[in-house]
């Protein structure tokens, strides 16, 4: 096959690749992942070599200096010219027929084409050069583009772990990437769930670093951030919720000549949907219109969405109903929909973000310099309102309404129906779903995977496998479509629903023969089928297969099912072991962890567990008392408990008689406004200790023994109302004489 690649200087991101397929396979018998699924640690952790060449940009012209033999000319002009009459097929074949290793101009061209093939197969291929490179550490070899092109197609291909590895990589080798290649892995990393956005952070940091110390402009030319990647940066800051640091960044573009765009803007649309200043939403638009920036169809849809977002569908209604009408007050209506009196603090950082928040709302709003139509995209975002809120009907008649619009860009697309699918699904109506289904069938707008995988879950959720499974055979056999990772999850899941783990073990196993790489999810749900099932060695075997899986990363999530499958056995040794094993690996039990081990005490009765385990939530939960819940550097970080929590442990507490711990944490369960459940603890200390302390024939060594305990029981049953020493037909505060208690101690 022959492929024209870029110019050496031209990073394209146009493309779009399908997700990197991995013949990643599990039986009960265990394996190990193919030696194409490179972790990314290991394929960085050799390429620091020792430094034969000057820092390379992405510019034109390629700059190797490297004192490292290389072969001779004659040997590799077959291979050269191969590659520059673009046949990379031929020179993929050679290579490999090849038994010495190509000079770095024929390497860097090899990885660039292959790169640039834009193709699953010719990413592994390119992966199997820098592995091969990395085994020989003749990493050094390639140049700026070609690992810059490398980086844009692992990006693009949906394997982010890869491609920020191999840019940073290129960082630490002394290269400075181009900055369509670092701001690809930046904006994946800030769209991914768990800790991308802040990984996304600071991969842009550690990339302005690098830029700063140059004081040649030519040189780091190809290499500054454009308003792209600022905007990728400034989504991470939004997803995270942190409002300083998008101040920050959004500050920073002036010094590189980064203009903010609609795009810009539409991130900070996100941001106050995200910290909650619904607000500021219309002063977000006025500041575009103030600015002169050029307004475009996703602006409007961001700010659509984020009411939708904030349950206002009222205001989003007026937005879409106002855009039909042709008018353009959109600010006007925002204003008057806007009850909530703007934050005029000086220290907030949205009066720096949005210099027109001090402006004085009497002001006449402005109005947009052209009326704009509404398209499908914006209907289909306040239909997802309507299916939130449980509105199927008026779902059903935005569909039908949208049907009659004259203008096509209205019509609705595959999205559209989608929802309307979810609608039906989420309401229980599958055989509405079904219907709307064959509807798109009938009116030509193809169903897609996502729509596919809504009806599975639907079936799932109804325990409707047989239906399910029929599904899935009708994705291959009459939509050509196949199915997914999300589709194989659900699949699992649903078998857990009915208690079915070997269904569960098989659908994982037949995702892998198919190619497909599990996700974190895959991996955890799986667990979740062996905890359930009281298979403790399989889900701890499912762990370590994910843990020994490069594509996915150990989450508190994977840690604490790992533990809820020894504590739903009662066994807390084993469980404290791999809590254990998850604080030495940088993790942190949370409120999820603790509910896990409660259970399992209880389980093995096992009481003196509990106070141990009280013991530490205590702490953690009067840490969070002194206003650290938000900070993330104490160690170990903050805690509030929750319901099931403090009921499980206080459970415990009073079954032991351990009435004095048990008063502790109902007094924590009322200081975070969680009512206890004083019918179950009076039941419990009537069936189990209201003969406490009865006996009359008790030495007097054994009664002062038991006095602390008496003391704390009477305290106990003073709480819950019961007959005790506090109150009677003559209360008093001093103790009588022969009480056996001291009320100050208790």
């Amino acid at each position: 096959m022959n492929t024209a690649p870029p110019p050496t200087s031209s990073i394209s991101s146009s493309t779009t690749y399908k997700q990197y397929p991995f013949s990643h396979s599990l039986t009960l018998h265990w394996v190990s992942p193919p030696s194409i699924a490179t972790p990314p640690t290991t394929t960085t952790a050799t390429t620091k070599p020792t430094r034969h060449f000057r820092v390379q940009t992405a510019t034109n012209t390629p700059r190797v200096t490297l004192t490292t033999p290389t072969t001779s000319n004659d040997q590799d002009q077959p291979l050269l010219t191969l590659l520059r009459q673009r046949k990379t097929e031929e020179a993929w074949l050679l290579y490999t027929q090849s038994s010495h290793l190509p000079n770095p101009t024929c390497l860097s061209r090899l990885v660039s084409q292959l790169s640039y093939q834009n193709t699953q197969e010719g990413l592994s291929r390119a992966q199997t050069i820098i592995q091969r490179l990395r085994c020989e550490r003749q990493l050094h070899r390639l140049d700026a583009n070609s690992l810059g092109l490398l980086v844009v197609s692992a990006a693009k291909a949906g394997n982010t772990l890869y491609a920020s590895s191999v840019l940073k990589s290129m960082l630490r080798s002394g290269y400075l990437p181009h900055v369509k290649a670092w701001s690809a892995v930046v904006s994946r990393l800030a769209a991914s769930g768990d800790d991308g956005p802040a990984e996304a952070l600071k991969l842009f940091n550690t990339v302005l670093r690098r830029i700063r110390k140059f004081t040649d402009a030519a040189v780091i030319k190809e290499s500054r951030p454009d308003t792209a990647a600022f905007n990728a940066v400034l989504n991470a800051c939004a997803n995270l919720g942190d409002a300083n640091m998008f101040l920050q960044v959004f500050d920073e573009m002036p010094q590189f000549g980064a203009e903010p765009d609609a795009l810009t803007y539409n991130v900070m649309i996100k941001l106050c949907a995200r910290v909650d200043r619904k607000d500021l939403l219309v002063f977000v638009l006025e500041r575009v219109l103030d600015k002169r920036v050029e307004l475009c169809m996703t602006t409007f849809h961001s700010l659509v969405a984020a009411y939708v977002g904030f349950g206002d569908l009222e205001t989003a209604e007026k937005i879409v109903q106002a855009m039909r009408e042709g008018r353009r007050d959109i600010c006007k209506i925002l204003r008057d929909s806007n009850v909530e009196k703007p934050n005029q603090d000086e220290g907030d950082v949205f009066n720096k973000l949005l210099p027109n928040l001090a402006e004085p709302n009497e002001d006449e709003p402005p109005s947009l310099p052209k009326s704009f139509s509404p398209n499908s995209r914006l209907y289909t975002t306040l239909m997802k309102g309507y299916m939130k809120a449980g509105r199927v009907t008026d779902t059903v008649q935005m569909l039908e309404a949208m049907r009659h619009q004259e203008d096509s860009s209205s019509h609705p697309d595959h999205v559209t129906y989608t929802t309307v699918v979810s609608a039906m699904v989420k309401a229980g109506s599958m055989d509405k779903a079904r219907q709307v289904l064959a509807e798109m069938t009938r009116v030509g707008v193809p169903a897609n995977r996502v729509t596919y995988n809504i009806l599975l879950k639907g079936y799932c959720q109804q325990l409707q496998i047989d239906k399910a499974k029929e599904l899935i055979r009708e994705m291959a056999d009459d939509a050509t479509i196949k199915p997914d990772v999300v589709s194989y999850n659900i699949l699992i899941d649903g078998c857990i629903l009915v208690d079915d783990s070997a269904g569960a073990l098989g659908y994982f196993n037949e995702m892998r023969a198919r190619g497909i790489a599990p996700s974190k999810i895959s991996y955890t749900t799986l667990m979740k089928a062996f905890a359930l099932s009281g298979q403790p060695k399989l889900a701890n075997k499912v762990f370590v297969e994910m843990q020994n899986d490069p594509r996915v990363k150990i989450d508190i999530a994977a840690w604490n099912m790992l533990v809820e499958a020894y504590c739903r056995l009662g066994l807390v040794e084993e469980a404290k072991k791999v809590v254990e094993n998850m604080r030495n690996d940088g993790f942190c039990p949370n409120v999820s962890t603790y509910g896990s081990l409660a259970n399992g005490i209880a389980l093995a009765r096992k009481p003196g567990e509990a106070l141990l385990l009280w013991k530490e939530i205590k702490e953690r939960w009067e840490a969070s008392k002194e206003g650290d819940i938000h900070n993330p550097s104490a160690s170990p970080p903050p805690l509030k408990p929750d319901e099931d929590l403090l009921d499980t442990l206080a459970d415990i507490c009073v079954r032991a008689a351990f009435f004095k711990k048990a008063l502790e944490i109902v007094a924590c369960m009322e200081e975070n406004n969680i009512p206890p459940n004083k019918t179950k603890f009076t039941r419990i200390y009537v069936e189990m200790h209201s003969r406490m302390f009865t006996s009359k024939h008790a030495s007097q060594a054994r009664q002062d023994r038991r006095r602390e305990r008496k003391r704390a029981a009477e305290a106990f049953k003073f709480w819950l109302g019961l007959p005790n020493s506090y109150y009677g037909s003559e209360w008093r505060l001093e103790p009588a004489e022969g009480d056996g208690y001291d009320l100050d101690s208790v």
